[in-house]
């Protein structure tokens, strides 16, 4: 079972690696942030299998907490993106900007 284990921490290990470059090479900050999530994702199913392959149950706990993280980093995300995109409240909606 420890074989299956360590096949399955390298393959994550491997798709950290992936979202790594594409954080580095992303071409825009969507992309960045989806890659982000995966090293949240993936993180968190690599902490759980080293937890059960090493027996160390405190590793599930920095599991959940590195889980809350991505939840609150992509909603502060969302959030950003969503301020920069709405109008400001300065001008009405279908009002012209020339005086």
């Amino acid at each position: 079972m420890s074989l299956v284990l360590a096949l399955v921490a390298i393959f994550l290990l491997l798709t950290l690696m992936a979202g790594l470059w594409r954080i580095w090479h992303g071409p825009k900050d969507v992309d960045r942030m989806l890659a982000a999530q995966l090293f949240g994702t993936t993180g968190v199913a690599l902490l759980l299998v080293l937890a059960e392959a090493m027996a160390t149950p405190a590793l599930r706990d920095v599991a959940l907490v590195l889980a809350v993280l991505a939840i609150v980093a992509t909603v502060a995300f969302v959030t950003r993106v969503a301020q920069i995109d709405r109008p400001s409240a300065d001008r009405k909606e279908g009002a012209d900007d020339t005086p």
